[in-house]
């Protein structure tokens, strides 16, 4: 599929304000929203993820939110696939299209298409995740380092589950996977698209960060676990691993406090945001947007208007979607 250069994309950290900046962007563009969060497209995970609450959702359409049962899986092709489709209901509809959500990988397929590769080889991926456990994600990354130096100097160490695809890709094609994304690592400059990014100065972010986190524990993230856990059993592996889900799964399992639960939820969160911008300052696309408290979510959103439709109309044609 294309990449849908056409559309308006609200993008940033967690907790950097992108729902209310979002709505409003929204409601100036006459947009439907369509979620940019690999995490809201699970069914009772609305807590830990900070969905857009109903009353919000009513007031501007959203898609691809509560979409899975939270034992499922959903690949970025396979939400690739998904919001195409909305794109084009929604254009048939007469309304603009605005993708607001944080899952870096999620907007870098829209903005310039997808890596394929072969698919899943799931007894290799149970393999390598038994090594994890038993030599650390550390030596897994080493093991990378050897086999794809370019892949593995782009991802974190702790990145466990693109580390193995990259090592999973290898062993199937014996070719580095980074070598076979390089059609996919050119962008456009950021005034030829509307990519925006939400920024705060660090320090803001990490309060910001912490606040939502105090938040989620108050507002019952522990129950809302509970719930899912004794209705599925087990969650997914990509819904058992999001932030939050996975340190309150441990603490239900007593194998955590509820304090260390929420501290390593702190933390980690943190680590998120911080991976989360080193990825939007890597696309050419996206262009900041400065925050401050003094500011309204109404003013900041005229401000991504403004700028949006002054580059409109020195888009070039490869920018339009064509």
């Amino acid at each position: 599929m294309p990449p849908a250069l056409d559309c308006w994309y609200l993008t940033g950290p967690t907790a950097a304000g992108k729902t209310r900046v979002g709505l409003e962007l929204a409601r100036l563009l006459q947009a439907e929203i369509i979620s940019l969060d690999s995490m809201a497209v699970y069914r009772g995970m609305d807590i830990g993820t900070a969905k857009p609450a109903a009353d919000q959702q009513q007031v501007v359409p959203h898609h691809l939110i509560d979409i899975l049962d939270p034992d499922q899986e959903f690949s970025v092709s396979n939400y690739v696939q998904a919001a195409h489709q909305k794109i084009a209901e929604i254009r048939r509809a007469g309304r603009e299209v605005l993708f607001v959500g944080g899952t870096p990988m999620y907007l870098k397929a829209m903005l310039r298409g997808i890596y394929q590769g072969p698919p899943a080889d799931w007894q290799f991926r149970r393999a390598v995740e038994e090594e994890a456990r038993r030599v650390g994600i550390e030596a897994l990354h080493e093991r990378l380092a050897l086999v794809d130096p370019l892949s593995a100097a782009k991802l974190h160490q702790h990145d466990i589950r693109r580390i193995i695809r990259a090592l999973e890709v290898y062993k199937i094609t014996g070719t580095p996977i980074s070598h076979q994304q390089l059609q996919f690592d050119e962008g456009v400059p950021g005034d030829r698209c509307r990519v925006f990014v939400l920024g705060w100065p660090r320090a803001v972010l990490h309060r910001r960060i912490d606040a939502r986190v105090e938040w989620m524990f108050a507002e019952g993230l522990v129950d809302e676990v509970r719930g899912l856990l004794d209705r599925f059993g087990v969650l997914g592996r990509t819904a058992s691993q999001a932030v939050g889900y996975r340190e309150v799964i441990a603490h239900l399992q007593g194998n955590l406090s509820r304090e260390e639960a929420v501290r390593r939820v702190r933390v980690r969160t943190h680590q998120f945001a911080r991976r989360q911008e080193t990825w939007f300052r890597s696309l050419s696309e996206c262009r900041r947007i400065d925050q401050d408290a003094e500011i309204e979510a109404a003013e900041i959103a005229r401000r991504v208007l403004d700028l949006g439709q002054h580059d409109a109309a020195g888009r070039p044609p490869g920018c339009d979607g064509a």
